[in-house]
């Protein structure tokens, strides 16, 4: 069986590094990954996919990377059920990365911003 998932996106939040109660880095990120045709309003559409990161990977993650960076998620997909609070069964569906990748610096609005000096 073959269960492996390559995404390329926007992160959508800045991270929020946690660990786990045995000391494990962990990080829940979720990638904006454009679609590659226009819906019926001429605009492109995209999807928001839950990836988790788990130690090393999460923590240069959460280090190197902020809203709006664009990365490569290479993982799997996993699915998981919990019960909330009302009793309600919840299922997930996420990516468990296996790896990632920092394609590019900070966003292009943010570069442009440091472009335009006071003389």
């Amino acid at each position: 069986m073959i269960n492996q998932v390559t995404l390329v996106g926007r992160m959508t939040k800045d991270p929020d590094l946690r660990y786990t109660q045995e000391g494990r880095a962990v990080l829940n990120i979720t990638l904006a990954v454009n679609r590659h045709f226009k819906n019926a309003s001429g605009e492109y559409d995209a999807d928001f996919v839950l990836c988790t990161l788990w130690n090393k990977t999460a923590e240069n993650t959460a280090k190197y990377c902020t809203k709006g960076s664009i990365v490569g998620v290479t993982g799997r997909i996993q699915t998981r059920h919990y019960e909330n609070h009302d009793g309600k069964r919840v299922y997930v569906t996420e990516v468990v990365a296996e790896s990632v990748k920092f394609m590019g610096g900070r966003r292009i609005e943010e570069k442009e911003k440091e472009e335009v000096l006071p003389f």
